[in-house]
């Protein structure tokens, strides 16, 4: 057993034996995923972008330490934890990728889910998602939220896991820059809105419907917003409906009536940046 340069042991991985299980377990499993607080992330963004965010590293997995690239040894020097020398058949199985063997692996705490942490200024831009059953649909709505200047990302009700790997890989390394939190049933979520209003910020929640009377770009979004999407085959649920303080449509051209829920939840968030960004200059 070797030392690493931040003083911690390095292990050998080179079955499929307990440890190995554990990572597993992280990728494939929701229930041991939460239990532990942690998931096994690959990819350079993700990695990247969860370092430079101040996420927690528990263990790093990686090949031999002469292999590693000048990004590979920076990037663990930065964020010291326990190494995994994993063999490379183990690391490709791991990556779930059908060409390649990641060259860096990593255990990421998650970070705080409880929806009282997020603080909502007068500039606050949010997505709540109701219900989502899309990992994919999940992760690009985050990435959306990223780019676009958004602050926060609200799960709530019976939903797919935002760090599901396929919500992480699409997000490309987002999950880490955007504060995500989870609510079981609207009335969390309405306790915090109460409790951010009674602060004094007039947060609006903000529903879309292809039956709208108001189009996205007639109604101001440059205050503090909560957009409302629901979910991908049943729409909003009833209780978001009854909450939504105003309602606005995307209007459509062609064929299409409507677009799907990562598409519609990006044109708004676009929509609310161009405001914003307009209304600054």
């Amino acid at each position: 057993m070797a030392r690493s340069p931040a003083g911690t042991t390095t292990q050998r991985v080179s079955s499929r034996n307990a440890t190995f299980q554990q990572w597993q377990a992280l990728l494939t499993n929701r229930t041991k995923r939460h239990r532990a607080g942690a998931l096994l992330v690959s990819g350079v963004r993700p990695l990247t972008v969860a370092v430079e965010s101040g996420h927690v590293v528990r263990e790093w997995l990686h090949g031999e330490t002469g292999s590693l690239s000048a990004w590979a040894r920076d990037l663990v020097a930065h964020a010291p934890a326990q190494r995994f020398v994993v063999a490379d058949e183990l690391r490709h199985e791991l990556g779930g990728k059908e060409q390649g063997t990641p060259e860096l692996l990593a255990v990421v705490e998650m970070a705080d889910g409880d929806i009282r942490r997020l603080d909502a200024a007068a500039d606050f831009l949010g997505v709540l998602l109701d219900r989502p059953s899309s990992p994919g649909n999940v992760g690009t709505i985050i990435r959306s939220v990223d780019a676009l200047g958004g602050h926060a990302v609200v799960v709530t009700g019976h939903a797919t896991d935002p760090y599901d790997p396929q919500a992480v890989r699409a997000s490309t390394g987002s999950v880490f820059g955007v504060p995500i939190v989870s609510a079981a049933a609207p009335r969390e979520v309405l306790e915090w809105v109460d409790g951010v209003r009674r602060a004094g910020v007039p947060l609006r929640l903000v529903a879309t419907d292809e039956r709208a009377e108001r189009d996205v770009w007639d109604h101001d979004l440059t205050g503090p917003v909560l957009l409302l999407t629901g979910n991908e085959t049943t729409g909003l649920s009833q209780a978001w409906r009854d909450a939504a303080d105003d309602v606005v449509r995307i209007p459509m051209a062609g064929s299409a009536s409507s677009l799907n829920a990562a598409s519609a939840t990006t044109a708004i968030l676009y929509e609310a940046a161009r405001q914003r960004l307009r209304g600054r200059g």
